[in-house]
């Protein structure tokens, strides 16, 4: 499975891209969905890699968002304890594919 958090907020986003968060289910800041590792859902993430972090995730950790908010198909998350880099993809901040994603899951819960 895929985590996707955004991290934008709403303004200055190209419509085309806007859409595509919004078909995702990715309406507000700091929203998180879970989705299938295929080839179509790669496509669409490296469409919209400035705007969201996104990488793999064990079962535990949906286990663990499961017992903490009650629903794994789309949730919103608090911003997370010590801050991110919301501006530089990875390694230097937190955008595009993020190998750390489940730390940053687990400081944002």
């Amino acid at each position: 499975m895929i985590a996707v958090i955004r991290i934008s907020g709403l303004v200055e986003i190209p419509s085309s891209i806007k859409e595509t968060l919004f078909r995702l289910h990715l309406r507000k800041k700091y929203s998180l969905i879970l989705m299938e590792k295929n080839k179509e859902n790669l496509k669409l993430l490296n469409k919209i890699r400035n705007f969201v972090s996104y990488g793999e995730i064990s079962p535990k950790l949906i286990d663990e968002i499961n017992k903490k908010k009650g629903k794994s198909i789309v949730l919103n998350l608090h911003p997370p304890r010590g801050g991110i880099n919301s501006k530089l993809h990875y390694p230097k901040g937190v955008l595009g594919e993020n190998k750390e994603i489940e730390d940053l899951i687990r400081r944002m819960l």
